[in-house]
């Protein structure tokens, strides 16, 4: 089980969770409107951004590095980040990874905003992704 540190990052360290995605040879950015979750410290071992749309949050740039996989890593950064959020949460995933969604009680879903549809849609002209959705409400 993990044990290290996670936290929401502030946004003017942004840059950090962009040069621990870079290192990582990874495409992923942390868009500047988001919200940062990071696991480690000092140094980054993992990240995820949650951006608002619709009445909901669209999580992106999840990135365990590779040293640090397997260990249930994911698994708590997305559980803490999803602390923090109302409503429901979008993502788009690598077909291989539904089941590791699902048992984070994300699910399939074709029911997106039309901001998310019309992305999904450029995104699966060149890749297949499968769009899940999250509700959470805060008791």
């Amino acid at each position: 089980m993990n044990q290290l540190p996670i936290r929401n990052l502030l946004p003017e360290l942004r840059p950090l969770l962009n040069k621990f995605y870079r290192w990582h040879r990874s495409h992923m950015r942390a868009p500047a409107e988001a919200s940062y979750w990071v696991a480690g410290d000092p140094d980054i071992v993992a990240g995820l951004c949650l951006t608002d749309v619709a009445k909901g949050k669209w999580l992106t740039g999840l990135l365990v590095a590779p040293d640090h996989r397997g260990r249930g890593l994911a698994r708590c950064l997305v559980s803490r980040a999803l602390c923090d959020c109302d409503g429901p949460v979008w993502l788009f995933c690598d077909p291989r990874l539904v089941h590791f969604y699902q048992a984070l009680d994300f699910n399939p879903t074709e029911s997106l905003p039309e901001a998310l549809a019309s992305r999904l849609e450029r995104y699966n002209r060149h890749k297949t992704l499968v769009a899940m959705h999250h509700h959470r409400e805060t008791i």
